[in-house]
């Protein structure tokens, strides 16, 4: 059974979630250092985004000479960022609904970003992106914590059972 529909569906809503409770901090508090593996808040978004671009770059065999570095800032602003994080929650949404099993098996080759070469099946490509996605959520979910923020839930469960997130 193919499971990507539904973690692409759930890497947008809790996406949105970390996006919504971030609305409430001060900039100040936004950016501060929290000693995550990015620092701040706004790193690790930045970061996250820049990731996706990338292995999305990757599955549609799209260059990104753009994307220079894991910890490089797309944006500064964070409704900049919150608006292009969306989007790119619905290409990624796209790119999964457009996959056949066939393609879902399929090799990717691709380079890292330190240049080593790769080869890998696509939907283990997906696996690593939303695995990826919630490792850092869940530093942001902590660097909230932090910050005096009430953060929703972001279990998987949840969004299932959650009637406004279909």
């Amino acid at each position: 059974m193919n499971q990507l529909p539904l973690l692409a569906g759930y890497n947008r809503w809790a996406n949105e979630r970390v996006y919504q409770a971030c609305s409430v901090l001060t900039d100040e508090s936004y950016r501060q250092d929290r000693g995550a593996f990015f620092g701040s808040i706004h790193n690790t978004l930045n970061h996250l985004l820049v990731v996706d671009r990338i292995w999305l770059g990757r599955l549609l065999g799209q260059a990104t000479p753009e994307l220079v570095g894991l910890n490089q800032c797309l944006h500064d602003d964070f409704a900049a960022l919150r608006t292009d994080r969306s989007a790119e929650d619905q290409r990624l949404i796209d790119v999964v609904e457009s996959l056949d099993e066939t393609a879902l098996g399929e090799l990717v080759t691709y380079r890292f970003v330190d240049g080593r070469s790769a080869a890998t099946p696509r939907h283990l490509i997906l696996i690593t992106l939303f695995n990826h996605q919630t490792h850092h959520r869940g530093q942001v979910h902590t660097m909230l914590t932090q910050a005096g923020v009430d953060v929703p839930p972001l279990d998987i469960i949840v969004y299932a059972n959650d009637k406004t997130s279909k």
